[in-house]
């Protein structure tokens, strides 16, 4: 049996090269091959930098399907059954929305495939697909062995991408993370995660660990750094802030190598946070306090913002920037708020009327950053606007130089050195992101749905 496993871009503007900030190694992908039988054969291809080649011969297609990635995943589908080759789907989008991944696929897989993976390429090789494989509950993560090798001869960002848990515990409304796995977490055994950087880390000089919340569970994750010492990597991930007021936790960041977090600060606005179901942002003193914290153990900070929220004006944008500056964040996102389906705010903004489009991922008009529904203090236009002149700002060459003397993003040799580079293409992206297209633009036909 012949398995062809997918990523596909978010879209693709004829003739630009795609955005080089949006590629990362495909860890799904690697994940799900690693879950395949090894009698099956298994090729993969990378929608965002090779040519997919459709009439190469192949028993069974899988993809893996974001909301900003569906368009273009059921573009693909389309070609794959064109050729009567059957193609399965999964991922978030694809558990969020099953019904309509439905009508793209013979089959869809909802929820964490590492106990269904094996009985849909049994089923597959048969010859007797199911429309749906649902998974009830939260699998263990102990059979989770990414197969690296499909990934021989891609060009990536130099970043090594390892998942060491899987969900978290708040419930912010925006969230699909806590749709998708009901705000729960489970995490893979210490040991596991340190074997498989071993085997990896003389290629690699920075490691992202892509957990959605690495601090959910806050024992198991000391337990985690505290394996991770021995190794002496760099690594970087996504924290909630509540972890900045532990200083056990804190010290274990530092002595496992610990380069930096992302932190979702959201809103400077107790009253968004509050709405937003974030409130524990403004615990223990709030961002102060945990920002003096982070800086005492010289841990860089990659700071998230979101704007689009009832109370913000055209006063928060530059409020926002100010702050993001002033504490010499590493880099940082101004991003408009986004109503992912099947979240709370999603249903709220619905019942609201405020949503400008319906499943705004697949129409037309929709392109990236534009605003998908009607904010309250501002108009559409006016958000969208707001987000790119903060970006502007924050990365402008004078905030660049300002924010690359501070203390702590030169305390180390290597993200000093890569403080300038990371900074530039992010200043790059600035403007390249708005309006980019959903699906490739240069496709032609109609979407075949599945009968």
């Amino acid at each position: 049996m012949k398995l062809t496993i997918i990523h596909p871009c978010i879209g693709r503007k004829p003739g630009q090269e795609y955005i080089r900030t949006w590629q990362m190694e495909a860890l799904p992908a690697a994940t799900l091959a690693g879950l395949t039988p090894e009698e099956v054969e298994v090729r993969f291809y990378d929608d965002r930098m090779e040519r997919i080649p459709f009439d190469e011969k192949t028993d069974l297609v899988a993809i893996s399907v974001e909301t900003y990635t569906a368009k273009r995943a059921y573009q693909i589908a389309t070609e794959f059954r064109k050729r009567r080759v059957p193609v399965v789907m999964g991922g978030f989008h694809a558990t969020l929305c099953p019904d309509e991944v439905a009508q793209y696929a013979e089959a869809v897989v909802c929820g964490e495939a590492e106990t269904l993976w094996p009985q849909v390429i049994d089923d597959a090789r048969h010859g007797k697909l199911k429309k749906f494989y649902r998974q009830s509950g939260r699998p263990a993560l102990t059979q989770v062995k990414p197969r690296r090798s499909i990934f021989r001869g891609k060009r990536y960002l130099p970043i090594g991408l390892v998942e060491a848990g899987r969900g978290c515990h708040f419930k912010c409304d925006f969230c699909a993370v806590q749709t998708v796995f009901k705000s729960t977490q489970t995490r893979r055994p210490a040991d596991a995660i340190v074997a498989e950087i071993q085997q990896i880390k003389k290629d690699r000089k920075l490691f992202f660990f892509v957990d959605d919340n690495i601090t959910s569970n806050m024992e198991q994750a000391k337990e985690f750094f505290r394996a991770l010492i021995p190794l002496g990597v760099r690594w970087v991930s996504q924290s909630s802030i509540n972890a900045a007021h532990d200083e056990e936790f804190l010290e274990l960041l530092v002595r496992s190598g610990c380069q930096g977090v992302l932190i979702g600060f959201e809103s400077l606005n107790p009253a968004n946070l509050k709405d937003m179901n974030k409130a524990f942002n403004t615990m223990r003193g709030g961002f102060e306090k945990a920002l003096a914290n982070l800086r005492r153990h010289r841990i860089r900070v990659y700071g998230t913002f979101i704007f689009g929220y009832d109370r913000d004006t055209h006063e928060s944008f530059q409020h926002t920037v100010e702050f993001a500056r002033e504490h010499a964040l590493y880099i940082a996102a101004f991003n408009h708020l986004t109503p992912f389906p099947g979240t709370p705010l999603y249903q709220r903004l619905q019942n609201e009327g405020r949503l400008l489009y319906d499943n705004w991922w697949l129409d037309d008009r929709y392109s990236y950053n534009r605003i998908p529904f009607q904010p309250r203090g501002m108009t559409p236009e006016a958000l969208q606007r707001n987000c790119l002149e903060a970006r502007r700002e924050f990365y402008s060459w004078r905030s660049i130089l300002q924010r690359s003397l501070d203390q702590v993003n030169r305390s180390d040799w290597f993200m000093w050195r890569n403080f300038y580079l990371i900074n530039a293409m992010h200043r790059t992206d600035v403007t390249m992101r708005d309006h980019y297209p959903l699906g490739d633009e240069s496709w032609q036909g109609q979407l075949l749905k599945a009968n």
